[in-house]
């Protein structure tokens, strides 16, 4: 079950950019674990991320899932983020074809997001 929120945020938020199933999927009480220092952990600050920073710099957004694990409320996903870059990002160029391998970790509870945690990095694609 948890398994399956998490793979509709993938591909109906983060790549889709469906603003209503982010509404749905992410509560109230949300915590990103792994925010920038200095930004809002919550619901907001995730939705401004995607908006303000993730949108821009990868325009056409793709998003390979490799692994996904779950035992209890958690889920653990091993994925591929690529796209074009459409602002300078990260110390990238605009234009340039680049990549993210990120592990997410979420916690759901009642279908819908309640922590977050996630190690990426970016490298030329």
């Amino acid at each position: 079950m948890s398994k399956a929120v998490v793979l509709r945020f993938n591909e109906e938020v983060l790549v889709k950019g469906d603003l209503e199933v982010f509404d749905a999927i992410v509560s109230p009480s949300f915590t990103n674990h792994t925010a920038p220092a200095g930004t809002d952990k919550g619901k907001a600050g995730l939705l401004a991320f995607y908006n303000n920073v993730l949108k821009p710099a990868f325009p056409d957004l793709t998003i390979e899932i490799h692994e996904m694990f779950e035992e209890g409320d958690t889920v653990i996903t091993r994925k591929t983020i690529r796209g074009t870059l459409g602002v300078p990002f990260m110390g990238f160029e605009a234009g340039k074809k680049v990549e993210m391998p990120t592990i997410d970790i979420v916690k759901v509870k009642d279908g819908q997001y309640v922590d977050h945690w996630a190690e990426r990095h970016i490298q030329p694609a």
